[in-house]
C-alpha cells in the first residue's frame, strides 16, 4: 500500500490529471495517506476543488479556514519559484510533478515561459531536495509523447525535463526519481475531444487538421494507472510508457459527430505539429523492456543501469501512433468505453458532458 500514512505533494494538482489522481488517492485503493497537498497557482481552481471535496462534510467556513488541518491541503505556489517548492516539499514523502505549460501554440509563442515551468520547475524540485536534504522518497514527473524526437517547444522542454529528473538520481541517492510518458489524454482540458464537442454543440463544422493524422489515446484513469504502476514498480531513472491504442483524427471526429448533420472542415497541419506521435524512439528502443501493460525505458547513463539484471529489449523499432491505428468501428468502441460518445443526446445533455 504505497500511499499508507504518506504525505503526497501534487504540484499542478488542480489540472485534469491532478484532480483524478487526488480522487483516486483519496479512495484508499493504495492505502490511506496521511496528507495530500495540492500546490498550484490558480486560487479559483483550488477553491472549486476544495469545495467539491469537502463542502458536503463540514460547514463552508471550516472548509476555507481549516485548510492545514484537513487531509486534503491546498497551497498557492508556483513550481518556478524555488522558495515555494521548498515550502511545499520539505515534509513530503512522494512528489508528483504534473505542473506544465502543455499547449503547443502557447509554448511556441512564449518559449521562455515554457522553459521556466517545464525545465526550471523540475530543476527547482531536484535542487530543493539536494540542497536541503529533504527526506523525499520518490519524485515522479509527467511527460508526453511530444518529448520524443521533439519538433516543438513544448516537446523540447518536456524532453529536457525528463533528463533533469532522471539525472537527479546520481547526486540524490536517497530519493528515487522516475518519469511517465504518454500521449493524448481523452477529455483532458485543452485536448482535441473537448474541442470537437464544443464545435458539435455549436453546430459545426468540426475542424480536422489532416484526416490521416494519428494520436495515441488513453483515459484520465489510465494516465493515473500509469502513475500508480510506476510508483509501485519503477526503478530509479526509469520512464514508464503505457501500451495504448492510437486513432486517426478523421475517425475520432466522425465517431463524435455520429448521425448529426455536421460537416468536417480540413484546415491543414499546424505549425510545430507532427503527423504521427512517437512514444518510444528508435534510440530508446535499444534499452526498452516490457513490464506487463507498460514499456519501461531504462536510463541510458551507466551510473543508473542495473547491469546485474538483464531484461530483453521489447522493441526493435520506434513506437509510433502510425503503426496500427484503430479502424472506425474500434474508435467508436473506445470512445463509448470511456463514456465520451453518447448516441442521440440533445445539446443540453452534451453541455453537461463538457462541464
Amino acid at each position: 500500500m504505497i500511499f499508507h500514512r504518506k504525505i503526497i505533494l501534487v504540484i499542478g494538482g488542480t489540472g485534469s490529471l491532478g484532480k483524478v489522481f487526488v480522487k483516486r488517492v483519496l479512495s484508499g485503493e493504495l492505502g490511506t495517506p496521511k496528507k495530500i497537498i495540492v500546490m498550484s497557482r490558480d486560487e479559483g481552481k483550488q477553491h472549486n476543488m476544495r469545495m467539491s471535496y469537502l463542502h458536503k462534510l463540514v460547514a463552508t467556513d471550516e472548509v476555507i479556514y481549516k485548510n492545514f488541518m484537513n487531509l486534503l491541503e491546498f497551497r498557492i505556489g508556483d513550481v518556478r519559484d524555488y522558495a515555494d517548492v521548498c515550502s511545499a516539499i520539505k515534509k513530503a514523502d512522494i512528489v508528483v510533478n504534473a505542473a506544465a505549460l502543455k499547449q503547443v501554440p502557447t509554448c511556441e509563442y512564449f518559449p521562455s515561459q515554457a522553459v521556466l515551468t517545464n525545465c526550471t520547475g523540475a530543476s527547482n524540485i531536484v535542487r530543493a531536495i539536494e540542497e536541503n536534504d529533504y527526506p523525499v522518497d520518490t519524485v515522479i514527473t509527467v511527460s508526453t509523447d511530444k518529448a520524443c524526437k521533439p519538433v516543438n517547444v513544448m516537446g523540447m522542454t518536456k524532453s529536457i525535463q525528463e533528463r533533469i529528473v532522471i539525472t537527479a538520481n546520481i547526486l540524490n541517492p536517497k530519493t528515487r526519481f522516475i518519469c511517465v510518458r504518454y500521449g493524448n489524454v481523452l477529455a483532458s482540458r485543452g485536448s482535441v475531444i473537448p474541442l470537437f464537442h464544443e464545435q458539435i454543440i455549436n453546430g459545426g463544422p468540426v475542424t480536422v487538421t489532416v484526416p490521416e493524422m494519428t494520436r495515441f489515446l488513453l483515459s484520465l484513469n489510465q494516465a493515473v494507472d500509469t502513475l500508480f504502476t510506476a510508483l509501485r514498480h519503477a526503478n530509479r531513472g526509469e520512464t514508464y510508457v503505457p501500451i495504448v491504442p492510437s486513432a486517426t483524427m478523421s475517425n475520432i471526429a466522425k465517431a463524435l459527430i455520429g448521425k448529426r448533420k455536421i460537416s468536417i472542415k480540413i484546415t491543414g497541419i499546424r505549425p510545430a505539429e507532427k503527423m504521427h506521435e512517437i512514444l518510444v524512439s528508435e534510440e530508446d528502443a535499444k534499452h526498452c523492456v516490457r513490464r506487463g501493460n507498460y514499456y519501461a525505458i531504462l536510463p541510458m547513463l551507466p551510473e543508473l543501469r542495473n547491469l546485474r539484471k538483464r531484461e530483453p529489449n521489447a522493441l526493435t523499432k520506434e513506437l509510433s501512433s502510425e503503426d496500427s491505428p484503430l479502424d472506425f468501428v474500434s474508435t467508436v468502441k473506445l470512445l463509448k468505453k470511456h463514456k465520451l460518445l453518447v448516441e442521440d443526446i440533445d445539446l443540453t445533455q452534451e453541455k453537461e458532458l463538457l462541464r
